[in-house]
């Protein structure tokens, strides 16, 4: 019997009985980054924590056959609710490494960025603390295992890893040929290949060792593709941050340059990430 090389799972078990050994890990560290945000202020912690609730919600994805459509949708909204509360201070952190390359900006700018850095970390950590994010996971897990450990048919897991990468895989070109006929300032479809391109890794992350070698090198640039859209998107979301909060500069003209100079990023970024589509 084959065992998967990063959980120890047999490769001819079934889907449903191995769904907890990929959800259990995730939670628990998940559950973790909530009682480290007590004593560590580093928004680290909190994308630690946003990386967890992102794969839970691919591994939702994945399982969404198995699993009533009610209940993994509710899911998922949860888990994308805990996950953007985790990640609204690293998005000032992102910007303000941005900002870094304009010197002007960042240095009239400077106090009001880290205070506003400093508010938006201590209204995560209440909301994440109030949301009793360790009872609402656990419980997760406890309705997932019983809806799919009470089903009548067993699919075996091999046969349902490779059919939910398939399914991700064409959802993955789709969204490129879209992106790739698109407009240039429209993002939206850039987007939309960032988010299939993460749901694909995480898919491969978890199920690799039961893989069809063709399965695996089709996606072998993925890494590539991912980093670059990834920091396009960083720069979009720094952008709307930073017109939600003008009021960290000091006048019209200081802001005016900080969105030029951040406009102009995100053009250079685009074209780097059109040229892999």
């Amino acid at each position: 019997m084959k065992a998967d090389r990063q959980n120890g799972l047999p490769h001819d078990g079934n889907a449903q009985a191995h769904f907890s050994h990929y959800a259990a890990p995730l939670i628990d560290n998940a559950v973790s980054c909530v009682a480290a945000l007590q004593r560590d202020h580093d928004a680290e912690v909190l994308h630690k924590m946003r990386v967890s609730l992102r794969r839970l919600r691919t591994l939702l994805w994945a399982y969404r056959p198995l699993l009533d459509e009610t209940f993994d949708e509710q899911q998922r909204a949860l888990f994308k609710f805990f996950a953007n509360a985790a990640g609204k201070t690293r998005d000032w952190d992102i910007l303000i490494g941005l900002l870094d390359s304009t010197a002007d900006a960042r240095d009239q700018a400077r106090d009001a960025l880290r205070a506003a850095r400093a508010e938006t970390f201590e209204a995560s950590r209440e909301t994440i603390e109030s949301a009793n994010v360790k009872t609402a996971l656990r419980e997760a897990l406890k309705e997932a295992n019983r809806e799919l450990n009470t089903a009548h048919e067993r699919t075996p897991l091999p046969k349902f890893a490779r059919k939910r990468l398939g399914a991700a895989q064409k959802s993955m070109e789709k969204r490129m040929k879209r992106a790739a006929h698109a407009k240039r300032s429209d993002y939206a479809s850039f987007h939309e290949v960032r988010k299939a391109g993460k749901k694909l890794r995480y898919l491969t992350e978890f199920f690799e060792p039961m893989l069809a070698k063709k399965q695996l090198k089709s996606i072998k640039g993925l890494k590539k593709l991912q980093k670059r859209f990834g920091e396009l998107n960083d720069v979009v979301a720094s952008e709307q941050l930073l017109r939600d909060h003008l009021n960290v500069f000091p006048d019209e003209a200081a802001s005016a340059r900080a969105l030029d100079a951040l406009a102009k990023e995100r053009k250079r970024r685009m074209r780097a990430a059109a040229k892999l589509l």
